[in-house]
């Protein structure tokens, strides 16, 4: 079949399968997902069945055509979902006050990761210059993206700032050698490719089928055999046929900011959850989620390239690492007693004091509030990790109620 016809079927199949009620792609789009499944046939042709991983990996970040690399809309009521500084900038302002604190005693810059559409450095900025904690030293508010176009959106939202804001940040292609300050990284973790295991020994692999991709199940390779082995060595035997997910690759992005970091905290915002509670033996199905246009499934082969997928973070593996690069737990709470712990209460009554009670604006303020920590909203889903190195006192965010224990990163947890 010819290349152009086996896009144009391909289209043809991506919107047959699409549930009546969702949004249609345009033609465009459905052009655009065809060209990523060209890709995706090709390297399946070539080596046939792939790690989940591997087709992840070119979905989301593939050149010129992965989800977070293409030119859609992601971010916000006009795009798939919507993240915790879209909702509102009381989210921004909280972090700042946990920015401020790391940055009064380090002296050091603020680094994102994956800064989305740029809406929470620009609420943080912002944010820090009302408490005064800018200054006129040298800190920087740097941001490492590695999407040309959501950079682009980013500085086109960081230019409506103050321009003495606006100078302050700076852009990086690689993370830093060496780092002092404070590390945000706010669902980033959950968006790295993962493998998918099946109790006890096999891998679930994306395999060509005559529907395009499918599941096809393999025998796992050495390095998922030991991943069960280390999984099950804490929670006990998985299940027969259990499914769920490992994410090498998130913690390797941990262990290479953990060693980095010379003096700070690196702090991770996910939604997410402990070892234990993530290979539950009723959870045998793993977390893998996908979102379009605001509706949420578990098909990530349902429109390639333009829907996220994403799974949940074990978060006592992230802590793991972080320990064994020689930092220490700082704390691990919800999103919702992480944001008290901030002064949410503080930030939310500013904002009325400042537009009046009864006003839109209030109104608005605290509908916002309620998102970001009603347990069935943001505020339980979502974890906050704090890994440090040399700080003195533990940081205000987890002082409301700080989770740790449950974690069970070994000898010494703090």
């Amino acid at each position: 079949m010819a290349e152009n016809d086996f896009e144009n079927s391909m289209a043809q199949r991506l919107a047959a399968g699409l549930p009546g009620d969702w949004p249609r792609p345009s033609p465009e789009a459905l052009a655009h997902s065809a060209r990523v499944l060209a890709q995706v046939r090709e390297l399946i042709g070539r080596e046939g069945p792939v790690d989940f991983a591997r087709y992840m990996e070119l979905v989301l970040y593939g050149p010129g055509l992965g989800y977070y690399s293409a030119g859609a809309r992601k971010f916000g009521a006009a795009g798939d979902f919507v993240t915790a500084p879209e909702v509102s900038p009381l989210f921004g302002a909280c972090l700042a006050r946990q920015c401020a604190e790391v940055l009064a005693y380090t002296g050091g810059d603020i680094l994102e990761l994956g800064a989305g559409s740029g809406a929470l450095a620009a609420s943080v900025l912002a944010a820090l210059a009302e408490l005064a904690e800018l200054g006129e030293g040298p800190r920087r508010y740097r941001i490492l993206e590695r999407s040309a176009e959501l950079r682009e959106r980013q500085r086109q939202r960081i230019a409506a700032l103050d321009p003495a804001l606006a100078a302050r940040v700076e852009w990086l292609d690689e993370p830093p050698a060496e780092f002092d300050g404070i590390v945000l990284a706010n669902e980033l973790l959950d968006a790295q490719p993962v493998s998918v295991l099946r109790a006890p020994d096999r891998a679930l692999a994306v395999d060509w089928t005559e529907n395009g991709p499918g599941w096809c199940e393999l025998a796992a390779p050495g390095w998922l055999r030991r991943e069960i082995a280390a999984i099950e060595a804490d929670v006990g035997a998985l299940p027969a046929a259990y499914v769920s997910e490992v994410s090498p690759r998130a913690e390797a992005l941990v262990r290479t900011l953990a060693h980095a970091l010379r003096r700070g905290l690196l702090l991770f915002i996910d939604y997410g959850m402990s070892r234990r509670e993530y290979y539950h033996p009723q959870r045998g199905g793993g977390t893998l989620m996908c979102h379009y246009r605001h509706r949420a499934h578990a098909d990530p082969f349902l429109l390639p390239g333009l829907q996220d997928i994403s799974a949940y973070v074990d978060f006592t593996r992230m802590a793991r690492a972080g320990r064994e690069a020689g930092l220490e737990v700082a704390g691990y709470a919800t999103q919702a007693h992480f944001l008290l712990g901030c002064g949410l209460d503080e930030v939310l009554q500013s904002v009325i004091e400042r537009a009046g009670l009864g006003s839109r604006a209030q109104i608005e303020a605290a509908r916002d509030a309620k998102l970001l920590t009603l347990p069935g909203e943001m505020g339980e889903r979502f974890k906050v990790l704090g890994l440090a190195r040399g700080l003195e006192e533990q940081p205000r965010g987890f002082g409301v109620r700080d989770l740790a224990p449950a974690l069970d990163v070994g000898d010494g947890e703090q």
